[in-house]
């Protein structure tokens, strides 16, 4: 007979515990956001591409329109507009998901968020250095950052559709590796992407951060108090020479438990119909006529980035978690076997937004690296989606027989 002290540990150390009603419908609802938006963000790369191929003279003039005032240093191309302000919305979304799979998700327990967090941290370090093994030694190094990200929304949108009969712990473990994956994408971008640094607009950064701690603290409401101050931080941080993105995920993380979630409902349909497309439209708008298959197979940052995410990402998700279940305590729950999260692993190589982003501060000197690397971004993250919708299928299949 099983003691509660062996029962209750046994529950203590599961990798992917079962999740709450509360929690279901909290995940349901937000894989029905990332659906649309999803379909909104192919939409609008596919368009870039098309646009950019027919005539990239008038696309290229369109994204390198400047707007803003040049007193405070904005006065930025839509495209930089684009990839340092839209992208801080979603980032803040970002943030606001991490925020709550802490507080109520697979990481407000220790025991079962390290072995997701491990995952996720694998699943950066191997494409990382498969990168960096193409790329040694050479100018194109700076870009081992680029096969790092999950695109969150990308990734749940797939599941949501090629998914929908698989189990919700299988979802909720997606969710838990994306948004931490898209943290430690942030802290990447913030240590290793920042050119200068610029000390007194960090600490008036940090002390404008503060004050919106102390004001969500006290719950004070009022979305006139809250813009305004969002608006400071953001300029702060992008004066600070950080990239300004840090500010919508670090505004997320210090949002109240009561605000977080009424927040969500209200950004999130902007982030993933407005924010995360646009940015896609004025990134993927690569000119390919005239790049050949040999161009892309001959090419160290091409190679490094393809191999990176349809091949590393699902090794260091998958193989992390196998030595954790392994080599700990923690195993997975019953609903779940290898061959999800196999099937998981394939779909984390969707890169896309983040990975673009990171080409971009990547290669921003090098025109050539960046339109090479945005080229291989979306290959790959076309790759990983199709094998993971193949794969997805398959395990719905093997468990309609069972």
């Amino acid at each position: 007979m099983n003691s509660p002290i062996l029962e209750s540990m046994a529950r203590k150390f599961r990798t992917f515990a079962s999740i709450s009603k509360g929690q279901s419908k909290w995940l349901g609802n937000a894989l029905r956001n990332e659906t649309t938006g999803g379909v909104l963000l192919l939409a609008a790369a596919l368009f870039a591409i098309i646009w950019a191929n027919i005539d990239y003279s008038s696309y290229s003039q369109i994204k390198d329109i400047k707007v803003g005032p040049s007193e405070l240093n904005l006065e930025l191309s839509l495209g930089k507009w684009a990839a340092d302000g839209l992208l801080a919305i979603f980032f803040f979304v970002a943030g606001l998901e991490l925020k709550h799979e802490l507080t109520h998700g697979s990481l407000r327990d220790r025991s079962i968020a390290a072995v997701p967090i491990a995952a996720a941290i694998g699943g950066m370090v191997v494409p990382a250095l498969i990168f960096t093994a193409f790329n040694f030694n050479q100018p194109s190094s700076a870009g081992w950052g680029i096969p790092m990200a999950t695109d969150i929304a990308f990734a749940l949108a797939v599941l949501a559709v090629a998914g929908r009969a698989l189990p919700i712990e299988l979802r909720a473990f997606l969710l838990t590796l994306a948004v931490v994956d898209d943290l430690g994408a942030i802290l990447v971008i913030a240590v290793f992407y920042t050119a200068s640094l610029k000390l007194l607009a960090l600490l008036a950064a940090i002390g404008a951060l503060v004050l919106f701690a102390i004001l969500q603290k006290r719950n004070v409401k009022g979305w006139f108090i809250y813009l305004p101050l969002a608006a400071l931080i953001w300029y702060l941080v992008h004066e600070s020479g950080i990239h300004a993105t840090v500010a919508g995920v670090a505004m997320g993380l210090l949002m109240n438990l009561k605000q977080s979630d009424r927040a969500m409902q209200t950004i999130h349909p902007i982030s993933a119909g407005f924010a995360v497309p646009v940015f896609a439209f004025f990134t993927a708008g690569v000119f390919i006529e005239g790049v050949s298959i040999t161009d892309v197979t001959s090419s160290p940052v091409a190679l490094g980035i393809i191999v990176g995410l349809v091949i590393g990402k699902p090794i260091g998700v998958v193989g992390v978690a196998w030595l954790m279940s392994r080599f700990t305590k923690a195993t997975l729950t019953a609903q779940l076997n290898w061959w999800d999260i196999a099937a998981i692993g394939s779909l984390s190589g969707v890169g896309f937004t983040v990975s673009l982003l990171i080409n971009e501060l990547a290669f921003k000197q090098n025109e050539q690296l960046a339109s090479m690397g945005t080229l291989a971004v979306l290959i790959a993250s076309t790759m990983a989606a199709v094998l993971a919708v193949i794969a997805l299928q398959v395990r719905k299949k093997a468990r309609a027989r069972n």
